[in-house]
């Protein structure tokens, strides 16, 4: 992770400074899903009564701090990568695969970020809610929301990054 900090332009700095913040939220967020299913688990041994509708915000839950963690691992160059078809190759290839990789990523974060937004806008219009605690689905969307933005910057930083090493090259 030090090498993410020492190097790249600005733009990187600031954006990988921010994406690690939010997943340190997305991280305690796990936490508290954690918590909640330790609690039904203990409630349901001990005093025979769960949590009520420790799933929902299980599932909920995950699939923010799941979210949260993507434009990190983004920005930080910590997606899953093949290194043994690279392990030989030159900096500038490196540096245009390293390209290629932000470019795929911003298409599909930018996809990603149009057809949430539009499935959010679905649930909330048709008003569905959870079985148990009927909370509206249309919030799971909107809590992933700014994540999938920030996904779409730190693909953007990425590819400024990628075309500015290539031009030292």
């Amino acid at each position: 992770m030090a090498d993410a900090y020492a190097s790249g332009t600005r733009l990187h700095g600031l954006v990988l400074r921010i994406t690690t913040g939010w997943a340190i939220l997305g991280g305690l967020v796990l936490m508290a899903v954690v918590a909640v299913n330790v609690a039904s688990v203990v409630g349901a041994a001990v005093f025979n009564a769960a949590v009520p509708g420790d799933f929902e915000l299980t599932e909920v839950g995950v699939a923010v701090a799941a979210f949260s963690f993507l434009p990190y691992c983004q920005i930080a160059g910590l997606n899953v990568s093949a290194d043994i078809f690279t392990a030989r190759a030159s900096k500038f290839w490196l540096s245009l695969f390293s390209l290629l990789g932000a470019l795929v990523a911003l298409g599909f974060g930018a996809i990603l970020l149009w057809r949430m937004y539009y499935g959010m806008l679905d649930k909330q219009t048709y008003g569905e809610t959870t079985a148990i605690l009927s909370i509206p689905t249309w919030y799971g969307y909107l809590l992933v929301l700014p994540s999938l933005a920030l996904l779409v910057l730190a693909s953007v930083a990425s590819v400024v990054d990628s075309v500015s090493n290539m031009a030292k090259r």
